[in-house]
């Protein structure tokens, strides 16, 4: 968003992060909460929400001047809330002034300074929110019901993270505690390998109650108990999970030595959320089964960002009672699961998800680098796509990776070309033709040559300028 110039009391659209604009209204900050150093930014007061943040002024637009076109790209129950709001808001102010400066009473003493990274939007862009669903309540410097919340209440349920930019974030650390949505099971749960994706779910699993004990090559999980081998984390608990890189992984975890099978005994569950293609999916199910253990697949759809807000879309297949035993589980990590039915329909779902996201990320690429050649500003394209049908949180967020230069993985570029290499070969599978996909994963493979293979997917740009 372009830099306008704004003051005290002015409604805008503000932008925080990979979130969509949001309706909201500058306001005087509690007189204990400093400013940001850095950039110029306001102090905005979100309608709809109760929610408010420190947000850039290049992040701002007047709200009058942009209504109609916010509106046009963005839909949703809860976004159309928080336009009603301002009009109510607009209506009343007709017949007098409203101060919205935030009560001192009501806001966290003595909270850390720095543009708040943690704030999610509310989600009603995209689509209805469910009453009661936790992911979509977000506790940030809020008001609360009650009129006087202390601060030593507040930090029992939040916990505080520096972040590598030099930003603060504030999470739940106990998202039960604030939102009481839900019950985790009593079942024992395990979880095998805590890499970009397998960190974010397990935090969130912890966070909502869940009993946890964890196994990863090379790291402990802070909060979760430690299993020596997957075996043993198998054979201790009622439902392991487990999230690895690709099928040799995925089997070398359930075959090889001290490894998932050793650990089955009936009635012990599995559920594999690596992505991967089917046939290596449906013969750890034969393996499974065969030893009286129960099966489900359950890949996921998203990123480390996602994986962390525990806003991932789950993809199961298999065990339909195991499906439904995993429930508080799948509601700790994600916004919402599919079951697709037998063994092996979510791994071929998922690989044609990502198949579509690794070629559009490409195609962003390839523009962006045919946009520079011709001389063309690579930001106003951004601008344009933002405007258009095609205006995304995916989009802004990987062309936004590509105009500042950083590439710290969200989704390992590697990663995607394995997955467009199992979509090829499940379209070859039912002699489908997958021209575009093919394509795309031979510019993946000029990245990896490149050396890229450990950075985000959107470094597949640098294919394109070398």
């Amino acid at each position: 968003m372009a830099a306008v110039s704004l003051r005290l009391g002015d409604l805008v659209w503000g932008k925080l992060g990979r979130y969509p604009p949001w309706p909201g209204k500058i306001v005087n900050p509690p007189k204990d909460l400093k400013k940001p150093r850095g950039k110029k930014c306001f102090f905005v007061k979100f309608f709809g929400t109760e929610d408010h943040a420190w947000i850039k002024v290049e992040q701002l637009k007047p709200y009058h001047a942009h209504k109609e076109e916010m509106i046009k790209i963005n839909k949703g129950k809860r976004f159309q809330q928080a336009v009603d709001a301002v009009e109510e808001f607009l209506k009343k102010a007709k017949g007098k002034d409203q101060d919205l400066t935030i009560p001192e009473s009501t806001t966290v003493k003595r909270v850390m300074t720095g543009t708040v990274a943690g704030f999610k939007w509310p989600p009603g862009v995209s689509e209805p929110v469910k009453d009661g669903d936790p992911h979509f309540h977000h506790f940030l410097l809020s008001q609360t019901e009650k009129p006087a919340v202390c601060y030593q209440a507040i930090t029992k349920k939040l916990k505080v993270c520096e972040e590598e930019t030099g930003s603060t974030s504030i999470q739940a650390a106990d998202s039960t505690a604030i939102n009481g949505s839900i019950t985790p099971t009593d079942k024992k749960i395990g979880f095998l390998g805590l890499g970009l994706m397998g960190s974010g779910i397990v935090s969130n699993l912890l966070k909502m109650g869940h009993t946890v004990t964890v196994w990863n090559r090379t790291a402990e999980k802070e909060g979760a108990r430690l299993g020596r081998t997957p075996a043993e984390v198998v054979s201790t608990c009622d439902i392991t999970f487990a999230c690895v890189s690709d099928p040799k992984a995925a089997k070398d975890l359930v075959l090889g030595p001290s490894g998932v099978l050793q650990g089955i005994r009936p009635g012990k569950c599995y559920v594999d959320m690596s992505t991967v293609d089917a046939d290596t999916v449906t013969e750890l199910a034969q393996v499974i089964v065969s030893r009286g253990g129960r099966f489900l697949e359950a890949p996921v759809s998203g990123n480390q960002q996602l994986s962390n807000d525990g806003m991932l879309v789950i993809l199961a297949a298999g065990d339909k009672g195991l499906y439904e035993d995993c429930s508080s589980c799948f509601q700790a990590m994600g916004k919402t699961s599919f079951f697709l039915g037998e063994v092996g329909n979510a791994a071929k779902m998922m690989l044609i998800v990502n198949m579509v996201q690794g070629s559009f990320m490409a195609t962003i690429a390839e523009g962006l680098t045919l946009a520079q050649v011709t001389g063309q500003s690579q930001q106003t394209l951004l601008d344009i796509l933002n405007q258009g049908q095609l205006a995304s949180i995916f989009l802004d967020q990987k062309c936004q990776n590509i105009l500042q230069g950083n590439f710290k993985p969200d989704f390992y570029l590697k990663y995607i070309q394995k997955d467009l290499r199992l979509a090829i070969a499940l379209g070859d599978s039912v002699n489908h033709p997958t021209p575009m996909a093919a394509a795309a994963n031979e510019v993946y493979k000029r990245a990896k040559a490149l050396d890229q293979s450990d950075n985000d997917m959107s470094a597949v740009y640098r294919a394109y300028i070398h």
